[in-house]
């Protein structure tokens, strides 16, 4: 199986194959910077099943709790969140559901963690049957 995604303006083009590893939400402040929004819908997939199709997105560095790089990577046109790299996952891609294409931002209905829960929104409830951890 293969899923594709993109960015807003189609600037840049991804894809992955196989089931994602893990479905989580990320409630970190990071995350809320990143996106303007309350949290990330990621899918974390294996380096090796994914690679960009179009474009050359740019990427941020930021230093995670951990003290380890978060690189995350945008369209430099349109600004669209896409995917982050994590060095204390150096065999993963977070992939951020938001831009996969045909529905699949829904990631199946099947959130399998949120993450930083400590730092979750107040008018947000936890998803039933999701891993709760306060951090990663």
């Amino acid at each position: 199986m293969t899923t594709k995604g993109s960015c807003m303006c189609g600037d840049v083009e991804y894809q992955f194959t196989g089931e994602p590893a893990m479905k989580a939400l990320c409630h970190c402040i990071d995350c809320q910077k990143w996106t303007g929004g309350a949290f990330t819908s990621n899918a974390v997939v294996p380096r090796t099943s994914f690679q960009v199709n179009k474009g050359s997105p740019k990427a941020y560095d930021i230093t995670g709790d951990s003290g380890k790089i978060n690189k995350h990577f945008f369209c430099s046109n349109c600004g669209s969140s896409l995917y982050t790299e994590l060095e204390i996952m150096p065999d993963m891609t977070v992939i951020k559901a938001g831009g996969l294409d045909g529905g699949a931002a829904s990631l199946g209905n099947a959130i399998g963690a949120e993450l930083y829960v400590k730092d979750r929104v107040s008018y947000l409830q936890s998803i039933d049957g999701a891993k709760q951890e306060q951090k990663m």
